[in-house]
């Protein structure tokens, strides 16, 4: 298969991650970059080899362009995606899409009316035990479900002398729902199944930051969540509604990282990981069917990487631009694409409503599938 010409926007996670990812994958090939500070830009290209541009149309306009990933913050997000897909170039967004609900399904639509491809980066979709997971709910491993809970309880936020960015902004969507709760929220609609409901209490832990170049700036966007969802299963036997429950936190300085429990009437599955670094090291799959103590599970050497790095996230990233290249070339959708960056930034929007109002809010808009 041809290698698909893929362009970069934004140098932080797309310089540290998926520049080496699309180089790694054998269907990609990175062949721009833009950024909007010149001395930002220009650092990276000597390092990378690479030509670049500060004009966004101008990196759309050269031909070798056949694919964007932007990675830049989200407020940006939206403007940069809609412009791509006007000039018929693919996209893999990072998470959340968007900053609120409606302007993802204008992009849905406009991804439709283009006929470009557009994937989300929800990288634990690629990552061999959440898989492994997702096979085993999906044979009726632990029976009816009765209880999820996830705990993602993070130190990266903890320092308050860490200063203010766009992070502590909930206007530029900024906070703990849009960094965790958006990966968060796809894994329980993927694994589990659709949210109908939600109930939030959101906090500012660190109220301040120290700004750049002197003073402090207020802080708005919340840095710890506590969620109350009803799901939908979708493999339950009685399809009764299902509470889940989840803790978010990013300024939680000895947090026990990512540990999702999934407890049933035939057994119950453990998924977690103490390593607060990346997606893949640390991370056990555990299970225990009815009268049985906990054990660690295998893993299925089926699902497991062809390759790995000592940075973690480079496997998944490498493995989901593989799908997205496929999908690309066999003119098809991709899963993780537009709707389910949709319906995780639907949970966030009511869980932001419900925070404001204290009270249940509803997911879901009327159109597209659930």
């Amino acid at each position: 298969m041809r290698p698909v010409g893929v362009a970069i926007a934004g140098l932080g996670f797309g310089e540290a991650v998926h520049l080496p990812a699309l180089r790694a994958c054998p269907h990609t090939e990175p062949v721009a970059l833009w950024h909007p500070r010149r001395e930002r830009l220009e650092a990276a290209m000597a390092a990378a080899d690479l030509p670049g541009t500060t004009d966004f149309a101008e990196l759309l306009a050269n031909p070798a362009v056949e694919a964007v990933v932007i990675a830049t913050p989200p407020a940006p997000r939206t403007a940069l995606a809609r412009q791509a897909l006007l000039a018929g170039r693919h996209l893999l967004l990072e998470k959340p899409v968007a900053l609120h609900a409606d302007e993802a399904e204008d992009l849905e639509r406009l991804a439709l009316a283009q006929g470009c491809v557009v994937g989300v980066d929800f990288e634990y979709r690629a990552v061999p035990l959440f898989q492994q997971a997702a096979a085993l709910l999906d044979q009726g491993w632990i029976g009816d479900p009765w209880l999820v809970r996830l705990d993602w309880l993070m130190g990266s936020r903890s320092d308050p002398s860490r200063p203010w960015s766009w992070y502590s902004s909930r206007e530029q969507g900024g906070g703990v729902l849009g960094a965790l709760g958006s990966h968060a929220f796809d894994l329980i609609a993927w694994l589990v199944g659709p949210v109908r409901q939600v109930q939030a209490q959101l906090t500012i832990s660190i109220p301040e930051r120290p700004l750049p170049r002197g003073g402090t700036a207020v802080v708005d966007a919340a840095d710890t969540a506590l969620l109350q969802l009803i799901v939908e299963p979708r493999w339950s036997p009685s399809a009764r509604p299902l509470p889940v429950q989840i803790a978010l936190a990013s300024t939680a300085r000895l947090g026990r990282g990512c540990w999702l429990e999934v407890h049933g009437s035939e057994g119950t599955l453990v998924l977690g990981s103490a390593n607060q670094r990346d997606y893949v090291h640390g991370f056990q799959l555990q299970g225990a069917r009815r009268g049985e103590p906990l054990r660690i599970l295998e893993p299925d050497p089926a699902l497991a990487f062809g390759r790995t790095w000592s940075d973690g996230r480079l496997a998944p990233v490498e493995r989901l631009l593989g799908w997205w290249a496929q999908a690309i070339r066999e003119e098809r959708p991709l899963v993780p694409g537009l709707l389910e960056g949709r319906i995780s930034q639907e949970i966030i929007d009511a869980c932001l409503r419900s925070a404001d109002g204290q009270g249940t809010e509803a997911v879901g808009s009327p159109w597209g599938p659930r």
